[in-house]
C-alpha cells in the first residue's frame, strides 16, 4: 500500500487505516464475531493498513480487548495503535456522556493499556471536548500521559480551529479526527486547511458515510434492528431515498474508472490533502481488501471535480 506520514513529524502509515468501532459497537452488534475481527485486524497489517483506531467507549471497553488480542505478540510492533478517551457510558436516552477531567484521563490510559496489552499507544486522542472542563486542562493531562511514556503523541476529535489552537498552546497536536466524506464536508472550509498548514494529520472517520456511500443500503428497513444508523436523520426513509441519487452519481464515476463506489469515495477523501488518512471501519475481510485497494486509486482532476459538485445530502449528521 502507498504510505504517508501521520502529520509532518509522525511515523509512516498506510494511507488508508482501519476503524475498529463497528466490530463491537453501534453497527449490528448481535452479529459480533471477535475471532473474525482479530483476523481482519491482522489481515489489515498484511495489506499495509497499519493505522489501527479504537476507543475505550466502543463496546464499551470490549473493542480495545479485541484489538489487544489481535495485536498480541509480534503484531503490536507492526501497528500504529490509536485509541481515545473522553466519552463514558450514560443512562437512558443519554447513552454517551463526556468526561475530560484530568483524573479520568489518567485513570483511563492505564485501563486502556491493560485492555490493549501494551505499555504505550502510538496516538492517544481526546474523543470529545468536555464543555465542563477547559480544553487546556484536558489537554494538559494528555500531555502528562506523553511525558509518562504511555502515549507517543496526542490528538483531538470533532473539533474546530479555535479548540486546536488552544490545545497547541499547551502541547503539540499530532492529529485531528473529524468526520469527512462525500456527504459530510464541513471540515473542508477551515479545519482541514489549518491542519495541512501546520502539519497535523487529519483522520477522517466515517469516510464512507457510515456505509451509505458503498451503495449497499437501499432502504431504512435493511438496517439491522440494533443498528444506531436507524436513529440518524440521513437514514430515515424519505431522506435515504433522496440520498440514493448521490450514490448513483458515485456509482457512475466508479464504473468509469473501474472501481467500486467505496473505493471512489475513499480515493476522493485521500485526495483532499497530504496528511489525510481515512479510517474506514469494517469487520469483513472482503471489504477490508476493497478499502485497502482504494489507496492506489488516483482519480483524475475531472473525476474529482465531478465528485466535488455532488449536492449536499438530505438530513443532518445526527
Amino acid at each position: 500500500m502507498r504510505n504517508a506520514t501521520l502529520g509532518s513529524e509522525g511515523p509512516e502509515v498506510g494511507v488508508v487505516g482501519l476503524g475498529c468501532m463497528g466490530m463491537t459497537w453501534a453497527y449490528d452488534v448481535h452479529n459480533r464475531d471477535d475471532e473474525t475481527s482479530v483476523q481482519v485486524i491482522r489481515q489489515a497489517l498484511d495489506l499495509g493498513v497499519t493505522l489501527i483506531d479504537t476507543s475505550d467507549i466502543y463496546g464499551p471497553y470490549s473493542n480495545e480487548e479485541v484489538v489487544g488480542a489481535a495485536l498480541a505478540g509480534p503484531y503490536r510492533e507492526r501497528a500504529v495503535l490509536a485509541t481515545k478517551v473522553g466519552l463514558v457510558p450514560g443512562t437512558g436516552e443519554e447513552r454517551v456522556l463526556r468526561n475530560g477531567r484530568p483524573e479520568h484521563i489518567h485513570r483511563s490510559i492505564d485501563e486502556s493499556l491493560h485492555r490493549l496489552g501494551t505499555d504505550h499507544v502510538d496516538l492517544y486522542q481526546l474523543h470529545r471536548v468536555d464543555p465542563e472542563v477547559p480544553i487546556e486542562e484536558s489537554w494538559g493531562a494528555l500531555a502528562e500521559v506523553v511525558a509518562a511514556g504511555k502515549a507517543l503523541r496526542i490528538g483531538l476529535s470533532e473539533v474546530g480551529v479555535e479548540e486546536i489552537e488552544r490545545a497547541r498552546a499547551v502541547h503539540p497536536v499530532a492529529s485531528v479526527q473529524n468526520e469527512l466524506s462525500l456527504w459530510t464536508r464541513d471540515s473542508l472550509a477551515e479545519v482541514l486547511p489549518y491542519t495541512e498548514e501546520h502539519g497535523i494529520a487529519f483522520l477522517p472517520f466515517s469516510p464512507l458515510g457510515r456505509g451509505f456511500l458503498t451503495g449497499g443500503i437501499a432502504s431504512f428497513d435493511e438496517l439491522p434492528a440494533d443498528d444506531f444508523r436507524r436513529q440518524l436523520p440521513r437514514f430515515q426513509q424519505e431522506a435515504l431515498k433522496a440520498n440514493l441519487a448521490l450514490v448513483e452519481r458515485v456509482k457512475e464515476v466508479a464504473a468509469r474508472v473501474g472501481a467500486t463506489p467505496a473505493q471512489v469515495a475513499l480515493a476522493w477523501v485521500v485526495a483532499q490533502g497530504r496528511y489525510v488518512l481515512p479510517i474506514p471501519g469494517t469487520k469483513t475481510p472482503k471489504y477490508l481488501a476493497e478499502n485497502a485497494a482504494a489507496a492506489d486509486l488516483v482519480l483524475s482532476p475531472a473525476d474529482l471535480a465531478e465528485l466535488d459538485a455532488l449536492p449536499a445530502p438530505s438530513g443532518d449528521r445526527y
